[in-house]
């Protein structure tokens, strides 16, 4: 900026002020505001400030995709573990959409991440923003397909986020990588918990939210489940080293087949048994029971993004019980039902999550009983899926004993994460000889997790003497660390595990070899599939005390112990008949019993009458949005108004 002198025709170039007590030729007396003035403008220009700027729009918030782009987009998906994922792939496909399972996102992944990402971000943030972007920078520059036509031709299907932490940004990470990385554009559909995903309509919708879609997820979602807790039940036990891995990899494939081809998936079920079925096991190895809890991408995904933690814990001496997808269903309805019934007197001013805005009371009481009815489905379609495979004797968590074991530990109606579960989780697991060691991972500075596990777990400890309890946290680059905290507990676990397989053969009063010696004349007891009856945490524990009768005992001494058995069984009840039978007439005449078979008796009134699919549908949406897809308050998800031309996202 130039400033001219009233007095003089010379220009001058401000480049700095005055300082003070400097001699000038010409004027004492400065105007000090036109002074400041002009070094502005001077900076401006030298900065390049003046120049014109154009404002970044994002033009992602408005992802569409119309039925004719169908035949020549791809969904790329990934965010769940490696088997659901691969079988969501071959059920989308089944379907007619051009999917693919690009793999988990890796440590490559997590620096391309850090590369294009905000700093400060979470863990599940760097790895899957940098998984994604990472694979579009490699079909860019490997594969030589330009820019335009991965923007045009991809379309990124993925879960939101738990809102209460920094990965609630989740979706705006997203946008500011894919910029700047260079493909400002491309389609990222994320689909939210709250308020469930919407149905789609309209003639020109590209992903149609019918119940075939969300059929094939939840079919694909739950079969990944019950592979992942078989193999992870035989895997410490296998004789030969990686013939589980080889068994769930032939079972993937024949899943994967029935679920593309929509055949019958409990026949592939029947016939993935039979690659686990070859896998020879030694079940008297004594393994540290550990119970894997905490944040729900940290604990779920199985790579570099949690340090494999589930690979070294197994490599540490210890046998994984996860947490499945299947049990986060159970967790989400009974949310639902809880916040009905906490609400039934808002009906006329609750909008909330699940608000009761235009309900009466017949409409809530009917909402309570479509939940109830719900939960038995979910249960009994889990162990439908499992059976099959040979996922003998697996219970999935009661949520009502979940709740009521941690309310006075951390509030039921505290959301974000997992809520009260991980607390409820190690309560049980103490009390009920669930586990030897519990695990809950996630990722650094993980808040809801953090004010759980660093907090009020170590009350837990305390009020539960010898409970074995361990909280790590993984931030991409801190491996050692992670690794020799979680093997100080291994050791204590380990040793717990086997002065109780110790304990077992003396109270059982048998020996290893007696024992062997039975497993080999009884092979459907040393069978991979076979699961003992719980009575302790171990698995081999509880194999002794489940033969160790069968080899003490003729067949005589055992129908005799039967018996008395039954007898006393007998007797007990007798004794007790009076008071259940006072109890019982208690339950039948209560108002509440009564209006909850009132509720029940009019929902399966409903399903006789053909509303079947009525009633259900927005269940199944809501569930099958939590399994795959996650929550994130901010995102909107992806729906379609019956009169539009082409889709937009609302809410």
């Amino acid at each position: 900026m130039q400033h001219t002198s009233t007095t003089s025709t010379t220009t001058t170039q401000k480049t700095r002020l005055p300082l003070v007590g400097e001699a000038r030729s010409t004027k004492t007396d400065v105007d000090i505001e036109a002074e400041l003035r002009a070094f502005e403008e001077a900076e401006r220009e030298r900065l390049g400030l003046k120049a014109e700027r154009r404002q970044w729009v994002d033009n992602m918030l408005k992802p569409k995709m119309t039925k004719k782009e169908r035949d020549n987009v791809t969904l790329l998906i990934s965010g769940l573990t490696a088997a659901q994922d691969f079988l969501c792939e071959g059920a989308l496909k089944g379907l007619g959409y051009n999917v693919h399972y690009f793999g988990m996102s890796d440590n490559a992944g997590l620096q391309t991440g850090k590369e294009f990402g905000n700093r400060g971000q979470c863990n599940p943030t760097y790895f899957t923003v940098g998984g994604l972007v990472k694979y579009l920078i490699d079909l860019r520059d490997k594969q030589g397909m330009s820019t335009e036509d991965i923007i045009k031709n991809y379309v990124f299907l993925t879960a939101g986020a738990c809102g209460p932490c920094r990965f609630g940004m989740y979706v705006t990470e997203y946008r500011k990588a894919l910029r700047d990385a260079g493909f400002d554009g491309f389609r990222v559909m994320l689909f939210q918990q709250t308020g469930g995903l919407s149905q789609a309509t309209g003639d020109d919708v590209g992903l149609e939210m019918n119940p075939a879609f969300f059929i094939a997820i939840i079919k694909a979602i739950v079969c990944g489940d019950t592979l992942n807790a078989l193999g992870y039940r035989i895997r410490p036990y296998e004789v030969e080293p990686g013939a589980t891995n080889r068994a769930m990899e032939s079972a993937k494939r024949i899943l994967y087949k029935a679920l593309f081809e929509q055949t019958n998936v409990f026949k592939a079920l029947y016939e993935a048994r039979k690659e686990f079925e070859g896998v020879r096991v030694d079940k008297l190895r004594p393994k540290a029971k550990t119970s894997i809890i905490g944040e729900f991408w940290a604990m779920t995904t199985e790579g570099d993004g949690n340090y494999a933690l589930q690979r070294f814990l197994e490599s540490e001496g210890g046998e994984n019980d996860i947490q499945l997808t299947t049990a986060w269903l159970l967790y989400n309805i009974w949310e639902c039902a809880r916040d009905t019934r906490e609400r039934r007197d808002l009906r006329g001013a609750d909008e909330g999550n699940y608000g009761l805005a235009g309900l009466d009371e017949f409409g809530v009481a009917k909402r309570l009983a479509t939940m109830r009815l719900a939960e038995g489905a979910l249960r009994v379609g889990f162990q439908a899926f499992a059976l099959p495979l040979g996922l003998l004797d697996y219970h999935l968590p009661d949520m009502d004993l979940v709740a009521e074991v941690a309310k006075d530990y951390y509030s039921n109606d505290l959301r974000g994460g997992e809520g009260h579960m991980e607390v409820g989780k190690l309560i049980v697991n103490a009390v009920k000889s669930k586990a030897h060691v519990t695990v809950s991972v996630k990722p650094f500075g993980c808040m809801p997790s953090s004010g759980v596990s660093d907090g009020v777990q170590s009350l837990i400890t305390s009020r539960y003497p010898g409970t074995i309890f361990c909280a790590v946290e993984t931030s991409g680059d801190g491996a050692t660390n992670f690794y020799s905290r979680i093997q100080m507990y291994m050791f204590k676990a380990r040793i717990l595990a086997e002065q109780e397989l110790t304990r077992a053969y003396e109270e059982a009063g048998v020996t290893e070899a007696e024992v062997r010696a039975f497993l080999a004349r009884n092979p459907k007891y040393a069978s991979p599939l076979h699961h003992a009856p719980h009575r302790v945490a171990g698995s081999a524990a509880n194999l002794v005390y489940e033969v160790a009768p069968l080899i003490k005992q003729t067949a005589a001494e055992r129908a005799v112990g039967k018996a008395k058995a039954a007898a006393g069984a007998l007797r007990d009840a007798v004794m007790a008949a009076p008071a259940k039978a006072k109890a019982a007439k208690e339950f039948l005449t209560d108002p509440e019993t009564l209006a909850r078979a009132r509720e029940d008796v009019a929902l399966l009134r409903d399903i006789v009458g053909g509303k079947a699919a009525e009633r259900f549908s927005p269940l199944v949406k809501r569930l099958a949005g939590k399994a795959y897809f996650e929550n994130n308050p901010e995102v909107s998800h992806v729906s379609h108004a019956a009169n539009s031309v082409e889709p937009i996202a609302a809410e």
